[in-house]
């Protein structure tokens, strides 16, 4: 997210992006737990996930105070959605995350327009494959969970 934002309805498109920012703050603290629970050959994998999502957040940052607002905070602990006591469920876990990620970018494509639209466009984009690696299979449509066999 490079270039000053537009939004189609600016409080839209700031609800929007916050959503994201703290849906990428959730992200980040579940590739923690799943980087201590995966396996050495998905390691990498989770690393990879981490920098990306650590990268998206601050893009998002940017972005907000580009709309001229205070992004939200980090939580200090998030639930998880289910217990990770192993490999199996930590790559559940990283392919949850990443389902969820999809769905606020499509939010966030939703409601912006130009650069802030294809940048949430490329950010969907990217975490349905990332979720596609974790799963090993894809989605009809990701982003939209509720459609989601």
């Amino acid at each position: 997210m490079t270039s000053p934002p537009t939004a189609s309805a600016p409080g839209s498109a700031l609800a929007a992006a916050q959503a994201a920012l703290a849906a990428e703050y959730a992200a980040l603290y579940g590739y923690g737990v799943v980087g201590a629970r995966v396996g050495a050959g998905r390691r990498s994998d989770a690393r990879a996930a981490y920098d990306a999502h650590r990268a998206q957040r601050d893009a998002l940052t940017r972005t907000i105070h580009g709309l001229h607002a205070d992004p939200v905070a980090a939580a200090p602990a998030y639930a998880l959605p289910f217990p990770v006591p192993d490999q199996a469920a930590a790559v559940r876990l990283a392919a949850y995350l990443e389902d969820r990620i999809a769905g606020t970018y499509a939010d966030l494509v939703r409601t912006a327009r130009g650069d802030l639209r294809r940048d949430a466009a490329a950010a969907l984009r990217d975490a349905a494959l990332r979720a596609v690696r974790w799963r090993g299979s894809g989605t009809a449509f990701p982003g939209l969970i509720e459609r989601a066999p």
